[in-house]
């Protein structure tokens, strides 16, 4: 690089480090391409600095590189040549640095302790290895030393000298018994970072002969022991009954007893000292004090705060340890030691100095021939580290000199690079606390071109993410590259593109028309060269159902839903995951294709579920949370508090609310003196609420216990509480539900509903039951009974009102004055039957009954109403006599008139009157007789066609079943029906009432006719009853017929059309049951006596039906069974519209209110009613 002479050296050297920023190779981690070009050594393994060895095992000692052409090595021993072939115990592995040294084959380790140095070497530079100081370790034996016994005053401080030998490296230390149990350690005794055992103080129990120090020697597998050390402690008891047997009395007086002291430090001694410590190392501050009681140790930091994160506190924290230390953590750390008499302390000046560590370390640079470089070598450390260069394992001031290199500190320049400046050079960092080493090769390299990348590899990237397509290249100078989209494409350029400077390609957001093949072309002064790859753009995964929040019960199932839409050539894998882990090896979870079902879900199954979409290509992924929810557990720890004589405190504890908040809480009691077992709720109080102010009874064993309620439900009960039982005191309330009524005439029955044992307040709970008669100025008269419910007064006038009163006593007095009640003495029958009963005919099947009333006295009771007594004693129209039914209607109140309902027309009645109280009925008045009017008859009971010939029918009837007056005629009418089911006109005729058939002649043959069939009285027309029939044919015609029906084809036309038509009843069958109706109205219409009005459809009957019996062959001319008859239905005048239920009633303005008395029986309905027309059941029925 050209520049000014006036710039300076520092200045020059950030410009030649911004050159090498720029123009520095960087050579692909690719091994072929690693294989083919040429590389100064780099160390890549190597044994620590410093190696310490098992002696009885064989030294190896690591040096392993690589470079191409593959280096040689050598070696120094304590900085002179190691002439490996001159020690038959000395070896190199092939094709590797490293030496084998042979112990295990009559080697000393200790013949080979030394430093040693690895240099390995090519034809473009030589790198060395860090100096290794070899050292086998040390075990020693303790030296052997006689240990007098310790006898201690009980109380007093104690030391334990362990005093290890000196290994290599220091052995670890604890303490044993002769069982080889470690010694138990406490704040009192513990172990000293020296491997001493400090005593705060000794106990009695301290007393043993077998404190053992142990020494461990990792390296070499070793455990050394110390002899065993005895202690005796001696009681001040024992102490001054030795000294009262050997000393005088003066002396014994001088022997004290164990006494409390102060704090003092056992280790460190005096109240300062210093500790180093290196940077990055673990620093280890220790304080051990003796007193009693024990002192407790305590560290601060003088002017600061101990680091958060690195202090811990060790051995009862009587080590301060502080890991990762550096510069920052030095001062002044004090210890406090204290107990209830004083305190002392101790002050630790902790200096971190650092051994050598990199800012930045050298690496290695590769150039072309002509560029600039810089090798950069920064370290720091405390003191300051002192910068040195070597050059190929020389010192760079006595290296080869080479013009394009200059030195400038801590950085070395290079310009103009050409091939022979390849090197390897060290930079060495040292002070006073340890030295870096780092080698660091220039390697100056002339290469053609080269794209690593395979060819035509296939990229595949999702559409709108970013596309990175590779072009791995490699040359000398470092080349240039473009790129091309297709075979002919011109150079990509543009915002659209985004150029790496390792020759990658990105496509910012890929588009399907990314899709295709892409060139990529490297060229330096040395070649060119060109590679072709290709681009895919895949549609997106996506979830296009995603799983859902749920809340579930404890034990039901749940399922979560994740449906997914991908690109159809890439193959996707769902995964679930329960709270980002895999999902629990369970049978009760179910992974289908599209989702997670739980089965049985528990508490435990609570948490986030999410489902992972993995493809080669993308991943999605969707969660949802699963709340289990269940009644809340049981609350506990209940407490009584605040006892007093009416009021007590409970509180206690809620129980988990299973994730649903606690709503309330039910308070219940039980009552172990009156009702042990049974609980009654006693009061409830919100979810936040935990404690309750109870209301308590006299006289009550409480015990209680707490329900927790959420959303889901009700927890179960919690334990009981404990007992409390209440003092005895007056009853604080009477029985309720006071009544006073009469069993018999001259009684009254006093009953009461008694109190519950808790209500009694104390023990002997009776009762004082008081009357007097009402409006009569006489004396209460009373009893005291027992502990029931119920007092009868005999000798009682009938029917008289009462003052009755019933109060509560117990063994300690009265509850307050009872109020009062009215009663009754017992009822009688009444005396008097109503008078001047009338009745007053409405129509043919309705009455009004008038009476006057009884005078109340007559009642001698609670008067309930009236009872009406009425039957049919004969129809006018028969003569006959049937049996009697009588009916009953009931009428509350004082009324004095009802509505009989429900009447047969044209008949004879019978009724009376009764008045009825609380014992029974009176006597009945006079009977009363009345007459109903004629109504319409019935429909004829039968219709039956018979003897069809060509052109007569004969029709047979019977007389209507309930008449309803004197019948006057029969009114036929009847009409022809084509083959198109149109109706001819219609003929009417007038039959006197006494016959029974008729036959009509005059007909067509082969021709169906409607009849319609009614009886008449003088009030008018009844219901009447239909039926069809067909005149036969005529023998020409019928033979032609039957030369039809021979024929094959028409046999089969006619099984065809029967199919048919069975399928069409199947149909109409299907709909009827379903409530469906048919398309035959036009039909009925078509067919109806046109003087008949079809019935509504709130009438209770079908406005609409089937004709598919029109169609079915009749057997000798009729449509019917000889026998067959069309029934009536039951009248419309119901008593159930009259009535409430079993006592139907009149209201006040004559309405029915009334009832029927006994079982009535079912008779055939009269007035205007039409046949029913036949259901297509029956039609099917007919047709199988």
């Amino acid at each position: 690089m050209m520049k000014k002479k006036s710039i300076s050296a520092s200045k020059a050297s950030l410009v030649f480090f911004l050159c090498q920023m720029i123009s520095a190779l960087d050579v692909p981690l690719d091994s072929k391409l690693l294989e083919e070009l040429s590389q100064p050594p780099t160390i890549t393994q190597q044994s620590p600095k410093d190696y310490i060895v098992d002696p009885r095992e064989n030294i190896v000692i690591q040096c392993e590189a690589k470079g191409k052409p593959p280096p040689s090595f050598s070696w120094t021993r304590n900085g002179t040549h190691f002439d490996i072939d001159k020690d038959e115990q000395v070896t190199m592995k092939p094709n590797s640095g490293t030496l084998v040294i042979n112990i295990m084959n009559g080697g000393k380790a200790e013949a080979y302790e030394g430093v040693y140095q690895c240099t390995a070497r090519n034809e473009r530079g030589a790198a060395i290895s860090n100096n290794i100081v070899i050292r086998p370790s040390r075990s020693p034996l303790w030296t052997k030393e006689k240990l007098e016994p310790n006898q201690v005053r009980e109380g007093d401080s104690l030391v334990l000298h362990c005093r290890p030998p000196v290994g290599l490296p220091p052995p670890i230390i604890f303490w044993m018994d002769n069982a080889f149990q470690r010694l138990p350690q406490s704040e009192r005794v513990s172990q000293g970072l020296n491997g001493d055992l400090y005593f705060s103080n000794v106990q009695p129990e301290d007393t043993r002969e077998d404190y053992i120090c142990y020494a461990r020697f990792n390296h070499t597998q070793t455990i050394q022991q110390k002899q065993p050390i005895s202690v005796k402690v001696f009681s001040m008891d024992s102490l001054n009954d030795t000294i009262a047997a050997n000393l005088s009395d003066t002396d014994i007086y001088g022997a004290k007893p164990v006494t409390e002291r102060p704090p003092i430090l056992l280790t460190p001694t005096g109240t300062t000292s210093n500790k180093v410590e290196l940077r990055g190392n673990v620093l280890l501050l220790e304080c051990i004090a003796a007193g009693l009681p024990t002192p407790v140790i305590r560290w601060i930091k003088e002017g600061g705060e101990l680091p958060a994160n690195r202090t811990f506190f060790e051995n009862f924290k009587k080590t301060l340890k502080i890991i990762d230390v550096s510069e920052a953590d030095s001062g002044n750390y004090k210890c406090i030691a204290r107990n209830i008499l004083g305190s002392t302390h101790h002050v630790i000046s902790v200096t971190v100095k650092a051994a050598p560590y990199w800012i930045t370390a050298p690496r290695n640079l590769v150039l072309s021939p002509g560029e600039d470089g810089t090798l950069i070598c920064r370290a720091n450390g405390n003191p300051k580290p002192s910068i040195s260069w070597l050059a190929n394992g020389v010192p760079i001031a006595i290296a080869p000199e080479d013009p394009s290199r200059k030195v400038d500190g801590d950085t070395i320049i290079f310009s103009a690079v050409q091939e022979r400046s390849s090197a390897v050079y060290q930079c060495n960092a040292s002070n006073e606390y340890g030295y870096l080493l780092a080698n660091a090769f220039v390697n100056v390299l002339a290469e053609p071109p080269r794209i690593l990348t395979p060819a035509n590899k296939l990229y595949q990237v999702i559409l709108d993410s970013p596309a990175l397509i590779d072009c791995a290249y490699f040359g000398s100078p470092k080349p240039e590259i473009e790129w091309f989209k297709g075979v002919k494409g011109s150079i990509l350029r543009g915002n659209e593109y985004v150029f790496h400077d390792n020759g990658t390609l990105e496509i910012p957001a890929a588009q399907k028309d990314s899709t295709g093949t892409y060139t990529c072309v490297a060229r330096n002064e040395l070649g060119k060269i060109q590679n072709e790859v290709q681009l895919e753009v895949k549609d997106p995964t996506m979830i296009i159902k995603q799983p859902e929040y749920k809340v579930i019960q404890r034990y039901g199932h749940v399922s979560f839903e994740c449906i997914i839409k991908h690109d159809s050539t890439l193959i996707p894998t769902v995964i679930w995951l329960k709270d980002n882990d895999e999902l629990p090896d369970d049978e009760r979870f179910l992974v289908g294709k599209d989702n997670l079902t739980i089965m049985n879900v528990t508490d435990k199954d609570d948490g986030t579920y999410t489902c992972i979409v993995n493809t080669t290509l993308d991943s999605v992924s969707a969660s949802a949370v699963l709340t289990v929810v269940a009644r809340p557990n049981p609350p506990f720890d209940l407490e009584l508090t605040g006892q007093l004589e009416r009021s007590i405190e409970l509180s206690w504890i809620p129980g988990d609310e299973n994730n649903s908040p606690i709503t309330s809480f039910v308070i219940e009691y039980e009552d172990g003196l009156h009702e042990p077992g049974v609980w009654h709720y006693q009061t409830e109080v919100p979810g936040s609420q935990t404690t309750v102010q109870l209301k308590l009874s006299p006289y009550v064993n409480y015990s209680f216990r707490v329900i927790a309620v959420n959303e889901i439900g009700r927890s179960q009960p919690s334990e009981p509480s404990e007992q409390y039982l209440t003092k005895s005191a007056n009853p604080d309330e009477n029985p309720s539900n006071v009544q006073g009524i009469g069993s018999e005439p001259d009684n009254l029955v006093i009953t009461w509903e008694s109190l519950k044992g808790f209500q009694s307040n104390g023990p002997g709970l009776q009762y004082k039951v008081s009357w007097r008669q009402k409006d009569v100025d006489d004396e209460w008269t009373s009893v005291v009974v027992a502990n029931v419910s119920k007092y009868i007064v005999s000798g009682t006038p009938t029917f008289v009102p009462y003052e009755i009163k019933v109060q509560a006593l117990n063994d300690l007095g009265y509850a307050p004055e009872p109020s009062e009640v009215i009663g009754h003495s017992g009822e009688d029958l009444p005396m008097v039957a109503p008078g001047n009963v009338q009745v007053h005919v409405i129509n043919s099947t309705l009455a009004k009954v008038h009476w006057d009333p009884v005078p109340l006295k007559s009642v001698r009771g609670h008067l309930q109403g009236y009872k009406v007594y009425y039957w049919k004693v004969q129809s006018l129209s028969r003569r006959s006599k049937r049996h009697i039914e009588k009916k009953i209607l009931t009428f509350r109140g004082n009324k004095t008139f009802g509505m009989l309902p429900g009447l047969e027309p044209y008949s004879s009645y019978k009724l009376n009157v009764r008045v009825v109280n609380g014992k029974g009925e009176g006597p009945a008045s006079p009977d009363k007789v009345f007459k109903t009017p004629e109504g319409v008859p019935s429909s004829p009971s039968f219709l039956k066609i018979t003897n069809p010939t060509l052109d007569s029918l004969t029709l047979e009837w019977g007389s209507p079943t309930h008449p309803n007056g004197v019948l006057i005629s029969y009114i036929l009418k009847f009409q022809p029906i084509n083959n198109t089911h149109e109706l001819g006109p219609l003929v009417e005729i007038r039959i006197p009432a006494n016959e029974s058939s008729l036959i009509l002649k005059n007909l067509n043959y082969s021709t169906r006719y409607k009849f319609y069939f009614n009886a008449q009285t003088s009030v008018g027309s009844g219901s009447q009853i239909t039926e069809e029939a067909v005149t036969i044919m005529d023998e020409a015609m019928a033979s032609r017929q039957v030369d039809i029906a021979t024929q094959g084809w028409f046999i089969g036309l006619m099984c065809a059309v029967a199919l048919l038509i069975l399928i069409l009843l199947i149909v109409c069958f299907i709909r009827r049951n379903k409530g469906g109706k048919y398309p035959v109205k036009e039909k009925e219409d078509a067919h109806a006596d046109p003087e008949i009005q079809p019935m509504k459809e709130d009438d209770g009957t079908f406005g609409e039906y089937s004709d598919a019996e029109d169609h079915k062959p009749l057997k000798k001319g009729s449509r019917t069974p000889s026998d067959r008859t069309v029934k009536k239905e039951d009248s419309d005048d119901s008593l159930v519209d009259y009535g409430e239920g079993v006592n139907g009633q009149f209201n006040e303005d004559g309405s029915f209110i009334g009832q029927y008395s006994g079982k009535k029986e079912k008779e055939p309905a009269e007035g205007n009613e039409s046949s029913e027309a036949p259901s297509p059941v029956n039609a099917m029925n007919s047709f199988v």
